[in-house]
């Protein structure tokens, strides 16, 4: 509870222009919210990048948050919001040109690869948010139960519960498209 406290003390500080005060909150979850972009999005630069449009946004947006919640929870989900949002920017501009040189022998490996992830990542994003940051936080961030629980203000029983429907509606939509059992 003192975490809390003293992130809602900050919280306060910040918005009332103290920049002093942001800055610690931003060295506290920093990692953390690049971390969370980075599994989402998958590369480096573009996650720094959407790191700090969260800050910018947070540090904008920081009289609208709401001090009886957790600070962390509330940033989670707007690195999330700016996650997604570049995710399906960038599925516009990403298309294979079937006129492009093909980029070694294992190029059918590679692509096979990356479909598979793309898979999977779209699967994740269809989840409803409730599965979806169970997942992302469980899996791709590696948080335990406990700290999921913690996060997201919800029971640990609701985590173990919401991870196992996301595994079986993650199973189904990925059978779907033929990618269960697939090494």
């Amino acid at each position: 509870m003192v975490e809390e406290e003293l992130d809602s003390t900050l919280a306060d500080l910040a918005a009332a222009g103290d920049l002093d005060a942001f800055g610690v909150l931003v060295r506290r979850y920093e990692r953390q919210v690049f971390r969370i972009i980075f599994r989402m999005i998958g590369n480096y630069d573009d996650a720094r990048d959407l790191g700090q449009q969260v800050f910018l946004k947070a540090f904008e947006h920081l009289p609208s948050y709401d001090r009886d919640r957790k600070f962390f929870s509330w940033i989670y989900r707007i690195a999330m919001n700016e996650a997604i949002n570049h995710i399906q920017a960038r599925r516009q501009f990403e298309q294979l040109d079937p006129e492009s040189p093909s980029p070694g022998p294992d190029a059918s490996e590679r692509l096979e690869a990356m479909e598979q992830y793309s898979d999977l990542h779209e699967a994740v994003l269809a989840l409803g948010e409730k599965y979806r940051s169970v997942v992302v936080l469980k899996h791709f961030v590696q948080c335990s139960y406990r700290e999921v629980a913690d996060m997201l203000e919800i029971p640990e029983k609701t985590v173990k519960s919401r991870l196992f429907e996301a595994r079986q509606l993650l199973r189904r939509t990925l059978e779907a498209k033929g990618r269960v059992g697939q090494a």
